[in-house]
């Protein structure tokens, strides 16, 4: 993922090479979270379910391995494809620390599921803000 301009202060100047490091050397080139292989195209549904080219099988969020009951639902037709591209996640959501077990490699999915209370926290106040700005200046919500 990429960093915001307003937030590269926070992170070393070797962040890079320490991302690539995470990504590619400890995780070999696969989510930690649910083994999603970095740079190709998987088909996925939308409970986290992934098409496993190697296996031949479905894998869950978690990356274990599925059976999808024949005739139970159709499948096909929840299908997507998505490319998978790892991104080095801090794992306590503090940019200062940088240690190996800090840093996690995950694919968009399982980044986005791993900041979703901080991202959720990040919205509650961006509201927050704008209903205080209406209340102040007496004016729309909304913008």
């Amino acid at each position: 993922m990429p960093i915001r301009r307003e937030h590269r202060f926070f992170y070393p100047i070797d962040w890079p090479q320490l991302s690539a490091v995470i990504r590619f050397g400890r995780a070999k080139g696969r989510c930690e979270g649910c083994g999603r292989p970095h740079g190709r195209t998987v088909f996925c549904l939308g409970d986290g379910r992934w098409w496993d080219d190697e296996a031949a099988s479905w894998r869950d969020g978690a990356g274990g391995l599925v059976c999808i009951e024949v005739g139970a639902a159709d499948v096909l037709s929840e299908i997507r494809t998505t490319r998978v591209v790892l991104a080095t996640a801090h794992r306590n959501h503090d940019t200062a620390d940088n240690s190996p077990t800090n840093l996690a490699a995950f694919c968009q999915r399982c980044h986005m599921v791993h900041d979703r209370p901080e991202h959720q926290r990040r919205r509650w106040r961006t509201l927050f803000r704008r209903k205080a700005l209406g209340d102040l200046f007496r004016g729309p919500y909304g913008l």
